[in-house]
C-alpha cells in the first residue's frame, strides 16, 4: 500500500465523524442498456450534494490553527467550504461572482451560518478569483483552491476508498468527470494502474484535453459555462502533473446539448436529480460501447445541485439535440388563408411550439419565426418535402448558435 493510499484511508476514517459514506448503487437500467455492470457512486447525495466537501474537510482538518479560510467559487466548492467552516468553527470568507444565482448564494449561507461571510465581486469568476487572492494577501488568510491543492486532491481520493470498500474490490473501469482535475487526480493516485479510466469533460470546457495536446496546462480561449461544475478555463498545475499520462484516448468530451438528454433521462426514468457536471460520467457511457461490455463500471455522479429554473432550458437543448424540435425562419405570403395553408402541411404528430409573425403592409411577404416539436425526427423530412412542394422559402436556424442566442 502506498503512502498516498494510507493518507486517503486516514482521511476517510476522519470523515466518518462528520458525514456518512455516499452510496454506491448498481443501476439496472444502465446495466441493461450498455451490457455492463454499471454502478453509480452517488456524490450527489452528500450533505452538500457534491464531493467538494471532501477536499475542503481534508485541507481544513490539517490546519486546525488557521484563523481564516478564503475561497472563490460560484457553486459546489463554496458550499463545501462553508459547511466545513461551520463544522470546524473556523472563519471563512467566500467570494462569489455577482452573477451567481440566488439559490446558490442562499445555500452557501445556510451551510456556513455565522461562520462565513459571502462577498459578491465581479461578473465573471476570474474577477472573483483575483479579489479573493488579493484579500488573502492583505488579511493573511489561507486560500483554499477548489482543486489545485495536494490536501484537496487527497481528500477527493476518499471517493475511491469508499468505492473499493463498498464494491469489495477495485472496479474494472472508472468514469470520472473532470473540471479542474482534483477528483480525477485523487482517484488515479489512489487506484493507480489497477483499473481502467475514462475522464469526461464538457465540450465547452475541455481543459484536460487541451493540456494533454499542449503537454502542459493552457488557458482555453473561451469556456461554455452550462456545465458550471466542470467548466474550468485551465486545469491545475498539480492536477495535470497527476493526469499528464492518461492519454487522449481516455479523455472524452461530450456536447452540452447531449448532456441535457442524460439529465432528463436520469430524472424521468430513475428519479435522480443531477446537475450538468454530475451527469457527465453517465453520458459518457454512450461513447464507450464495447470497451465496457461485460465489465464492472463505476460512474461518479459528482453533483446534484440543479436549479429547477433551468429545467426548461435543459429540455429545450435536449429536444434540439435529439432532433425532435427545430426552428425555422419562414417566408409567408401576406394574403388571407396563407397561414391556414401552411398549417395544413403539418403532420398529426407535429406541434407548433413557437410562432412570431410581423405583418408589414408595404410588403407582399412577411417573416415568421416558428418552432415545431414532433415525436420522431423523421417527421421533419415529411414536413420539409411538403414545404418544398408548396414553394415555401425557409431556413433552418436550429443549430445556428448566433441566431439562437437572440431569437430562441
Amino acid at each position: 500500500m502506498s503512502d498516498f493510499q494510507d493518507k486517503a484511508r486516514a482521511a476517510t476514517t476522519a470523515m466518518r465523524d462528520v458525514f456518512d459514506a455516499t452510496p454506491l448503487q448498481r443501476n439496472a437500467h444502465l446495466s441493461e442498456m450498455f451490457g455492463a455492470d454499471i454502478w453509480l457512486k452517488r456524490e450527489d447525495l452528500s450533505p452538500v450534494r457534491s464531493y467538494k466537501l471532501r477536499g475542503a474537510f481534508n485541507a481544513m482538518r490539517k490546519r486546525p490553527d488557521a484563523d481564516l479560510f478564503v475561497c472563490a467559487s460560484a457553486g459546489n466548492h463554496a458550499q463545501g467550504v462553508a459547511y466545513m467552516c461551520r463544522h470546524f468553527g473556523q472563519r471563512g470568507v467566500i467570494f462569489m461572482p455577482v452573477t451567481t444565482p440566488q439559490q446558490k448564494i442562499q445555500k452557501t449561507r445556510i451551510f456556513g451560518g455565522n461562520a462565513i461571510e459571502i462577498r459578491l465581486v465581479g461578473d465573471y469568476f476570474d474577477d472573483c478569483l483575483r479579489a479573493a487572492q488579493a484579500f488573502c494577501a492583505s488579511e493573511g488568510g489561507h486560500f483554499l483552491s477548489p482543486f489545485d491543492d495536494d490536501d484537496v486532491i487527497e481528500g477527493q481520493a476518499t471517493v475511491g476508498v469508499e468505492i473499493e470498500e463498498q464494491l469489495g474490490r477495485v472496479p474494472d473501469h472508472l468514469v470520472i468527470p473532470v473540471g479542474g482535475g482534483g477528483l480525477g487526480s485523487g482517484l488515479l493516485s489512489y487506484f493507480g494502474h489497477d483499473c481502467q479510466y475514462t475522464f469526461v469533460e464538457p465540450a465547452g470546457g475541455a481543459c484536460l484535453r487541451a493540456a494533454l495536446i499542449a503537454g502542459k496546462p493552457v488557458p482555453l480561449p473561451q469556456v461554455n459555462t452550462f456545465a458550471d461544475g466542470a467548466a474550468v478555463g485551465q486545469i491545475g498545475v498539480r492536477t495535470f502533473e497527476c493526469l499528464k499520462d492518461v492519454g487522449l484516448a481516455n479523455a472524452l468530451t461530450v456536447p452540452e446539448d447531449r448532456l441535457c438528454t442524460t439529465i432528463l433521462d436520469m430524472l424521468n426514468v430513475e428519479g435522480i436529480v443531477l446537475e450538468p457536471a454530475g451527469a457527465l460520467s453517465v453520458d459518457a457511457l454512450k461513447d464507450l460501447g464495447q470497451a465496457i461490455r461485460g465489465r464492472t463500471v463505476v460512474c461518479v455522479t459528482s453533483g446534484g445541485n440543479f436549479d429547477f429554473e433551468r429545467l426548461p432550458e435543459v429540455k429545450e437543448r435536449a429536444q434540439r439535440f435529439s432532433g425532435v424540435k427545430k426552428y425555422y425562419i419562414l417566408r409567408l405570403p401576406q394574403r388571407p388563408g396563407a397561414l391556414k395553408h401552411f398549417l395544413g402541411c403539418l403532420g398529426p404528430d407535429d406541434d407548433v411550439a413557437r410562432f412570431e409573425y410581423l405583418k408589414k403592409s408595404a410588403r407582399n411577404f412577411g417573416s415568421v419565426l416558428i418552432g415545431i416539436e414532433t415525436l420522431d425526427p423523421s417527421n421533419f423530412d415529411v414536413l420539409l418535402a411538403k414545404l418544398d412542394e408548396g414553394g415555401y422559402v425557409y431556413q433552418d436556424i436550429t443549430d445556428n448558435e448566433t441566431l439562437a442566442q437572440f431569437v430562441i
